[in-house]
């Protein structure tokens, strides 16, 4: 048995994808912003991901803008059998680096395209839609708009999947009614977990949660009893916040994101670590910690 697929496999609409994946934000530059420092250590790091056995990378055309698709094409075309790709939509880039709404269906139409073409597809695996009602997370408002663009672009062969970004359970459930939902990408790690229901709601509907952020975002997860649990299992604060995600639930996919082989690696062997009951209570205490 290979590294990853000790971690175990769920479905992604049609795909059957190893629970442990990439995220490629952190390929462009600082603050997901312009070229990334090292290009050749950019391509190097896809090209072991792939290796390594993971066979779904996250990305988008907003990172960079541009940037991380075109290393991703440059690394990885011809993309080999079995590789799901998944992408969002709903934003664009300012010059200055801001994040930007792109809500309406010739924004979203294009951001479908310029993804396509950065690439090198000629259909989508999965795109998610990302909402942005609120900075600091999901909030309530209408994506039938929106999803129906997606829904139009599926049915002329550019998307095979559709998921939803930064959501609530209700749009969860409103999407539905629009188009079938693959996979929702909310943020979520031990010391953020709004979205404990929902995840348990689409564990049994079989549907993928992916959390982003899983390590903390721009805040990387910092905690005493994080440190010492990973002291205890002689990992990496890191590579237990991972394990705890893949224990969660079964439903939950990973999508690490790093610019380095050196933490890839790291991340990787996540899947390799055993975490006993005493552990994952103690884990599992953090977010009520940091509540109270």
């Amino acid at each position: 048995m290979s590294n990853l697929e000790k971690s175990g496999t769920f479905q992604l609409g049609s795909f059957t994808v190893k629970r442990l994946g990439y995220g490629a934000m952190q390929l462009a530059g600082k603050g997901v912003f312009g070229p990334p420092k090292d290009r050749a250590e950019a391509i190097s790091v896809l090209r072991e991901a792939v290796e390594s056995g993971v066979n779904h990378i996250d990305t988008s055309d907003y990172y960079g803008p541009h940037v991380t698709n075109r290393i991703i094409k440059e690394a990885l075309h011809p993309y080999k059998d079995g590789l799901v790709i998944v992408t969002k939509v709903g934003a664009t880039r300012g010059a200055d680096a801001s994040w930007n709404l792109a809500f309406s269906k010739e924004a979203l139409t294009q951001a479908v395209h310029d993804n396509l073409r950065n690439l090198g597809l000629d259909a989508i695996d999965v795109v998610n839609l990302r909402a942005m009602f609120d900075e600091h997370g999901p909030a309530e408002g209408s994506l039938e708009e929106q999803l129906t663009v997606l829904a139009d672009l599926k049915r002329q062969g550019l998307i095979k999947h559709i998921g939803l970004s930064n959501v609530t359970a209700r749009q969860v459930a409103d999407g539905r009614k629009i188009t079938e939902i693959v996979c929702v990408q909310n943020q979520y790690n031990l010391a953020h977990r709004d979205d404990d229901a929902l995840i348990d709601q689409l564990a049994r509907e079989g549907t993928a949660y992916v959390p982003f952020f899983p390590l903390g975002g721009f805040s990387p997860l910092q905690s005493t009893t994080l440190s010492n649990v990973a002291r205890r299992l002689e990992a990496t604060p890191l590579q237990v916040a991972l394990a705890w995600l893949l224990k969660r639930a079964p439903n939950v996919m990973l999508i690490p994101g790093t610019s380095s082989r050196v933490h890839l690696r790291e991340n990787l062997a996540a899947v390799d670590i055993e975490l006993p009951a005493d552990a994952m209570s103690e884990l599992d205490g953090i977010a009520a910690a940091k509540a109270g």
